[in-house]
């Protein structure tokens, strides 16, 4: 079994990766941190970081940039990733992310949230319909901060190291 993370690169994103690996540390199971990157979309991709201003599209640049997060805030996770239609709906990435959770043969889907704390069906990102899927367990993280994540970054190994997967330019 598997504990996935919808991975964005958000604050709540890698709060939630922290809490996976929280989590693993006494479930020990594996943890797959997963990325649904529209394809070509530059305003979607600098809305969330993963390109600086001016900077062109380039998806090498993008996945490398989310895989490192990953390597600093969880080195022993596996990540992954999907490229989307350029305008792909909420719809269409929340299902490559149920995809990606049922190839993992997921037991836990870690979902970084702000809108939950009401009723999960009320969640406006992807996570209402990740979260609906009765295949495994939902964990809402909705606390950006959680106190770990800063020292994890700052204590990590692999913070000087460059990944050789997708390494950017």
């Amino acid at each position: 079994m598997t504990f996935v993370v919808p991975f964005d690169g958000q604050d709540l994103a890698e709060a939630a990766l922290v809490r996976a690996k929280e989590f693993n540390t006494v479930l020990n199971e594996r943890v797959v941190a997963v990325s649904v990157i529209p394809r070509g979309n530059a305003e979607y991709a600098r809305e969330r970081g993963w390109l600086r201003k001016g900077e062109q599209f380039d998806i090498k640049t993008i996945v490398g940039r989310l895989h490192e997060q990953v390597l600093e805030l969880a080195p022993e996770a596996n990540f992954r990733h999907t490229v989307v239609s350029r305008y792909a709906p909420t719809g269409t990435i929340a299902s490559q992310l149920r995809r990606h959770a049922e190839q993992e043969d997921a037991s836990m889907v870690f979902i970084g949230s702000e809108n939950a704390g009401r009723v999960v069906s009320t969640v406006s990102s992807v996570g209402n319909n990740v979260a609906s899927d009765e295949d495994y367990d939902v964990v809402i993280i909705r606390n950006r901060t959680p106190s770990k994540v800063a020292t994890i970054r700052n204590n990590s190994p692999y913070r000087k190291q460059k990944s050789d997967f997708y390494l950017p330019r």
